[in-house]
């Protein structure tokens, strides 16, 4: 998932940061609100993390002005209000979940699988095509009776592969829909992140579905053979 995560506190935002992109998701993380209402208007989100109490915009009014242009994915709040009135705020406002600071890692993980299972694009947590199995929950590939695991960025980009099969997917496309907001990709971080996933992919024998379309991109043509 492309997740919004939305912390205006550095030493709360890196490592939940970090623990959402150890699991596979994308996470563009920023520390105010106007920068969040920007990427909005500018991105397709599958899940939003706001933080409540934000030094602009606050995470609340960004929900609601999130909801009144009837965007429908999934809204979390983080925030150290732990009254019921302040819950029912949240949810008023259309957040979908909760959860009160401290944050505890592994409920909030538990909590992003639940509310991405909302998410007007979820597939499943897994994925198919041909013959070639995904699981999101593990980051695994599978063929046939062989199995790998993948890194968070291999995985990301055989996903996006997957969702488009057959499709020219130039160099541009691929860092837009991978790579996080703010974040500069070296020249060859594309062409690097290909050669490495076909090097995982011929452990399933299917790194030839990776197809070099030169002077345009790369094509994902899967097949049974």
């Amino acid at each position: 998932m492309r997740i919004l995560l939305v912390e205006d506190d550095p030493e709360q935002l890196e490592p939940l940061h970090e623990a959402l992109s150890k699991v596979g998701h994308i996470v563009d993380g920023v520390r105010n609100g106007e920068t969040a209402r920007w990427l909005l208007g500018e991105k397709d989100y599958d899940l939003l993390i706001l933080d409540w109490m934000l030094p602009d915009l606050s995470g609340l009014n960004l929900c609601q002005q999130y909801r009144y242009f009837g965007k429908t994915s999934p809204v979390l709040i983080l925030t150290a209000k732990d009254t019921i009135a302040d819950k029912i705020s949240g949810l008023d406002a259309g957040a979908d979940d909760y959860i009160v600071k401290p944050v505890d890692l592994l409920e909030l993980l538990a909590r992003v699988r639940a509310l991405g299972r909302r998410s007007p694009n979820w597939q499943g947590d897994c994925l198919g095509v041909a013959d070639l199995q995904l699981d999101a929950t593990c980051l695994t590939v599978e063929r046939g009776q062989a199995s790998v695991r993948l890194s968070p960025r291999e995985f990301q980009l055989l996903e996006y592969f997957v969702r488009h099969p057959r499709q020219v997917l130039s160099r541009n496309q691929i860092e837009q829909a991978l790579w996080e907001w703010g974040t500069e990709p070296e020249s060859n971080a594309v062409s690097a992140s290909i050669r490495r996933l076909r090097q995982r992919l011929q452990l399933v024998d299917a790194a030839e579905w990776i197809k070099t379309i030169y002077g345009m991109g790369y094509r994902f043509d899967p097949c049974n053979s």
